[in-house]
């Protein structure tokens, strides 16, 4: 039987370090903030940043709230966000995603001042990345990387296929795994032959939005499973791995809920404790 991988106790420890983190900032008059701007009534992004709401107050990170219509215009959001980047008390900025359609998301991440930048989305955070130089990390693959590291998952050799190719998860995933000397290959929607593919893999990262596609057949006997998947079916939340299925072949699976969910948030927490620790000097 594989290992289960508690994303919710990891990401536990990791609000316990944050609000450490916090704590010794706010004896210094330095009170971390958070603002998250949510444009529209999209009930999912609702319930995501009430959850985002919860783990600001147990860290002790202000949170400031902006609801925005759905019809909100562009010059209306761009200009909230001028406002933010120019608030000395705010630390951190986060858009809920998806936005309206009439709204260019890619210039509002633009927009978003780099020191600010605590998802990891801008130009800027991810050039770092690539450089392997110091900067926010994208919250789900890093906290994808917390996960391995409590767990014991060193990668440093490991080949590792990510399926999957987002900005906001895929390319960061195989860009922090071969920071870790994993020899890493990308998968996407034109790959030949996937699942043999994946059953070269010692960790396999799925990352593609499809409930349940990763199926044993995709599996080495005995690979580590991160499954980051969030897909709201019928029958609940899944993920793209076949749990199921997948569990008895692997050596270690992350469930869908109480995975890779817990942990994005957390380390959310962490990059607006390191944001607001940036601007204090």
């Amino acid at each position: 039987m594989a290992t289960i991988i508690d994303g919710n106790a990891v990401a536990a420890v990791v609000r316990e370090r944050a609000a450490r983190e916090a704590g010794e900032l706010l004896a210094r008059g330095v009170r971390p903030c958070l603002a998250v701007v949510l444009v529209g009534d999209d009930p999912a992004s609702a319930s995501y940043v009430r959850m985002k709401e919860r783990d600001c107050e147990a860290v002790g990170i202000e949170s400031r709230d902006h609801r925005l219509a759905g019809s909100t215009t562009q010059a209306d959001l761009d200009a909230l966000i001028d406002r933010l980047n120019g608030d000395p008390s705010v630390h951190g900025i986060l858009v809920q995603m998806p936005l309206p359609k009439h709204l260019d998301a890619e210039s509002v991440i633009e927009r978003i001042a780099p020191a600010k930048d605590v998802d990891g989305f801008h130009p800027e955070s991810l050039g770092l990345l690539v450089r392997g130089l110091p900067g926010f990390r994208a919250c789900t693959p890093a906290g994808v990387m917390e996960m391995l590291k409590a767990y014991g998952i060193d990668p440093t050799g490991m080949r590792a296929v990510v399926v999957g190719r987002s900005v906001i998860v895929g390319k960061p995933m195989a860009l922090m795994l071969m920071e870790t000397n994993a020899t890493v290959t990308v998968c996407h929607s034109r790959t030949r032959d996937l699942a043999a593919v994946c059953r070269e893999a010692d960790l396999l990262v799925a990352a593609i939005g499809r409930p349940k596609m990763i199926t044993a057949e995709y599996v080495k006997p005995g690979a580590v499973v991160i499954d980051v998947g969030i897909n709201r079916t019928g029958e609940g939340m899944v993920g793209d791995v076949d749990f199921a299925g997948v569990e008895p072949v692997a050596s270690a699976i992350s469930p869908v809920p109480g995975g890779v969910g817990p942990m994005t948030r957390a380390m959310l927490m962490v990059n607006t404790v390191a944001a607001a620790a940036g601007a204090a000097g």
